[in-house]
């Protein structure tokens, strides 16, 4: 413990042997170091928050034409900090004159852009700061100019909003319209693309709506519901057989024929709707007229029958249930022949299409690509015009209402007080670095240029014995001289914290003269 203190006293007093060179140090330091801080600009801090509410008025339709709301506040979000923005808001605050070139321009929107933060504090609340130290300009300016950028970007936000609804709006309405005229042009290219192969291969190329592939698809899908039709159809008229051959004709013991002129009513009733079936531009083709054709064959059958049945004697009269019957077999047969006909066109269709893509395959892929391309352009082209609808709604939505709610909640702050650097901070640590500084190199003088300031460590350093040490002898001139001199390093010392505390006094008087 005793070797420590000694160690401790040693170097004390090495250091105080050379309090000049601390005192020199320490002001080289202390000079170089606060002009290095007085160099560095005060950086003052303005803060607004803003609140930006989307009034969603139309529903998203999904389709990814439309921004949603969380999509609309990250566009608000990127919009703020804009290029086209922040060169408005240089323009307006003086950071660029009016006849700037495009170097300096790019040149402020960079700065801005470093200097220009925008904090999300909640999904439509954002925290804008503005920070600004301009070497060139006063501590005033730069506050002024702080809170000056986020008033100004605040209004040229709050303008490109109001304007850039009706903006986005007519830019997308143009756009839009362009492609729906291209789709437009493309369309009518088709179709006389199409008319002109269809002219070029008549005969080859069936009529109808589709390709090929398409209507053989529908004419087998109609095909299977026809067969199963049919074989109900057929099932109920073997039914309906059955029970008329177990129906006799007439009941035996009663006067008259009165019910021959069932058959006759409904025979004149079918001949009535054949009439108007060809009054209104049925052909014999049409699978009604076939099948109602069959339906008076089999009336006619029926009530030539019951005439020559009538005439012969008076024996007893038609039976009802006989001529219900038959009238229901008679529509039944008509219903068979009716779905027999189809079926046999509707494969007499699949045999011919099938046929002409078998000895023409080059035809029908042709007609088939075209037709191909014509739906994809056809299903575009709707698409275009649905989205133009919707845009044109929404606009009108966004200019006709208050889509974006914009509201200031706290306005930009003025700042009174620069937010960097630290000055005070800076000063003291530049003082404290001077005077460690003067200790160090006086320490480390004397680790170069050693002496021995007791005969126990010339000793140990020399390895040989010490005998005695002389004690100097301070004489009253010597003394006095000391005492001068020391009273001229307390001053050097004095001096210096003066200066720091003239910096310091001097730091918050400016700091007062910007409040």
């Amino acid at each position: 413990m005793n070797g420590l203190y000694d160690e401790i006293r040693v170097a004390v007093h090495s250091v105080w042997t050379r309090r000049w060179l601390v005192l020199a140090v320490a002001w080289g330091i202390c000079i170089l170091g606060w002009l290095a801080v007085a160099s560095i600009p005060n950086r003052y801090d303005s803060r607004a928050r803003l609140l930006v509410d989307v009034n969603q008025i139309l529903p998203d339709d999904g389709t990814g034409g439309s921004l949603g709301g969380g999509q609309q506040i990250d566009q608000i979000r990127e919009t703020l900090t804009s290029a086209r923005n922040l060169e408005k808001v240089a323009a307006t605050t003086g950071l660029i004159g009016a006849d700037a070139g495009e170097r300096d321009k790019a040149g402020a929107v960079a700065m801005l852009q470093q200097n220009i933060k925008v904090v999300p504090q909640q999904q439509n609340i954002f925290e804008l700061t503005s920070s600004v130290g301009i070497g060139s300009l006063s501590d005033a300016d730069n506050a002024k100019l702080a809170s000056g950028i986020l008033d100004s970007l605040i209004t040229v936000f709050r303008d490109d909003q109001l304007r850039g609804g009706r903006v986005n709006t007519r830019e997308g309405l143009k756009f839009l319209d362009a492609q729906i005229a291209d789709r437009e042009k493309s369309l009518r290219e088709i179709e006389a693309r199409r008319a002109a192969f269809e002219a070029q291969n008549i005969g080859l190329i069936p009529g109808g709506t589709g390709s090929p592939a398409q209507r053989v698809e529908a004419a087998r899908a109609e095909l299977g519901q026809i067969d199963s039709q049919l074989v109900s159809a057929q099932a109920q008229l073997a039914a309906a057989n059955g029970q008329l051959a177990s129906t006799p004709q007439s009941i035996p013991g009663a006067g008259g024929a009165v019910g021959g002129s069932v058959a006759r009513q409904q025979l004149a009733g079918a001949q009535n709707e054949l009439s108007s079936m060809r009054a209104r531009g049925l052909t014999d083709a049409h699978p009604d007229v076939i099948a109602l054709k069959s339906q008076i064959a089999s009336l006619k059958a029926i009530a030539d029958r019951e005439g020559s049945g009538g005439g012969g004697g008076g024996g007893g009269m038609q039976n009802p249930a006989y001529a219900s019957l038959a009238a229901m077999r008679a529509e039944r047969q008509a219903t068979v022949s009716a779905l027999t006909a189809r079926k046999s066109q509707l494969m007499g269709d699949i045999a011919r299409i099938t046929s002409q893509q078998i000895q023409n395959p080059g035809v029908a892929a042709e007609y088939d690509r075209i037709n191909g391309e014509y739906t994809a352009t056809k299903a575009q082209y709707d698409k275009l015009l649905a989205q133009r609808e919707q845009v044109r709604l929404r606009g009108d939505a966004q200019t006709e209402t208050d889509a974006i709610k914009i509201e200031l909640l706290d306005p930009p702050s003025k700042p009174t007080s620069p937010a960097a650097p630290n000055r005070p901070l800076f000063l003291t640590l530049v003082l404290l670095a001077g005077i460690g500084g003067g200790i160090g190199a006086a320490f480390g003088l004397a680790q170069v240029r050693p002496s021995y300031a007791t005969a126990a460590k010339l000793e140990r350093a020399s390895g040989l014995p010490v005998i005695g040490s002389i004690t100097e002898v301070v004489t009253p001139d010597r003394h006095v001289e000391r005492r001068k001199r020391l009273v001229w390093l307390a001053s050097g010392a004095g001096a210096l914290v003066g200066l720091y505390a003239l910096l310091l006094i001097a730091e918050f008087v400016q700091r007062g003269m910007v409040a």
